[in-house]
């Protein structure tokens, strides 16, 4: 793996954490940012990451944490959004706060995170010391506005949207910009499998290893946007 070190934006228990263990896995040092890193320090005490807290939403908190990377001589060849927020609701009765909320997180956040790590990969890049991969986590919304959840498709075709425009804009200068479409539920602890119906849920880990098989393609066949989802998952 050529990369070594990697931030994991809107970090928590899920697919987050299976990044982090492959990453780690990988050789990489890993760095997490969620709005309340201290949620995540048993975790991070488990895999040697370090935590940061950042509302991926607040330029100046952005801004910290990736000063804070450069402090630590942490600053990330590979970035992870993971971060995002969602309303639901009938549409007529949907609260304009919280649906500026979804936006600002799910996309504006992204942008953000993406600007600061874009800006800190071109130079080494071009100096030819380092390397770069932006990669985003979508969802079923990225492709498809289901009823009563229009702030997160608004959010997520949005997070789509900034990573065609950014792969077109910065694949040429060596940074690997790609989407992925998570188009099924995560299996988790809260959320367990049906026992009548397996492999419906998708396995995190197995989520991560493809974010580890995207970061190690070769540059002559790069992978902008992945599409993820059960077998039984209809598309």
């Amino acid at each position: 793996m050529k990369h070594t070190s990697a931030l994991i934006v809107g970090a928590g228990s899920g697919l987050s954490a299976s990044l982090a263990r492959a990453f780690t896995t990988a050789g990489m040092s890993v760095a997490l940012a969620a709005r309340s890193a201290a949620k995540l320090d048993e975790f991070a005490a488990a895999t040697g990451a370090r935590t940061f807290n950042c509302d991926a939403a607040q330029r100046d908190e952005v801004e910290k944490l990736f000063v804070d990377l450069d402090a630590a001589g942490q600053t990330p060849d590979v970035v992870v959004y993971n971060a995002s927020y969602r309303t639901r609701g009938p549409f007529t009765d949907l609260d304009p706060v919280e649906v500026e909320k979804a936006i600002a997180i799910t996309a504006y956040g992204a942008f953000l995170v993406a600007q600061a790590a874009a800006k800190r990969m071109l130079p080494r890049i071009q100096q030819g010391v380092g390397h770069g991969a932006i990669l985003f986590t979508g969802a079923s919304a990225s492709v498809k506005g289901y009823a009563q959840s229009a702030p997160f498709a608004m959010g997520k075709f949005a997070l789509r949207g900034l990573a065609q425009s950014m792969a077109r804009e910065l694949s040429q200068h060596g940074i690997h910009v790609c989407h992925f479409v998570i188009d099924g539920g995560i299996r988790s602890e809260r959320r367990p499998e049906p026992a009548d119906n397996p492999d419906s849920l998708m396995d995190p880990d197995a989520i991560a290893a493809s974010y580890l098989h995207v970061l190690s393609q070769p540059r002559s066949a790069w992978t902008s946007e992945l599409e993820l989802r059960p077998w039984v998952e209809k598309f």
